[in-house]
C-alpha cells in the first residue's frame, strides 16, 4: 500500500537505548525490525500497517537528544520546506538526498522538529 502524500511517511525515534525501544515496539505491537545502512543513520526499520514506517536509531552525535520525529510525505520536499518557511518554520535541514530513500528536509516550528520526505 502507498502512503498517500502528507500521510506520515516515516517515524523516527531516537533514543540511546535503541536495544529496548525495539523490544518495547516489537513486542507491544508486533513490528519486525531490520537492520539498515548508514544511509539511515545505522537505524532499524519497521513496516507499519498502512504503508508508514518507522526507525529507530541511537543519536548521531553527543548533542543530539532522544526525540521522536515524524516525516510527512511529500511531492516536493524543496516547494514543502519553503512553504514551512514562509509560514514561520526554522529549516533545521535543507532538503537533502538519500541515496535510494528520497530527500528529506526538517523543520522546527513552535520548538517541535518536523520532517519531510519526497519518495523515489
Amino acid at each position: 500500500m502507498s502512503v498517500p502524500e502528507h500521510a506520515v511517511h516515516y517515524l523516527e525515534i531516537v533514543t540511546p537505548d535503541v536495544e529496548a525501544a525495539r523490544h518495547l515496539y516489537g513486542t507491544a505491537y508486533g513490528w519486525h525490525f531490520k537492520a539498515m545502512g548508514a544511509e539511515l543513520g545505522n537505524a532499524y526499520v519497521a513496516p507499519l500497517p498502512g504503508g508508514s514506517l518507522c526507525g529507530i536509531r541511537a543519536p548521531l552525535r553527543p548533542e543530539e537528544k532522544p526525540t521522536v520525529r515524524t516525516y510527512l510525505r511529500v511531492t516536493d520536499v524543496e516547494a514543502s520546506a519553503q512553504k514551512a518557511a514562509q509560514l514561520g518554520a526554522i529549516i533545521a535541514l535543507e532538503p537533502t538526498e538519500i541515496p535510494g530513500h528520497g530527500r528529506i528536509a526538517i523543520y522546527i516550528h513552535g520548538g517541535i522538529e518536523q520532517g519531510l520526505w519526497q519518495v523515489p
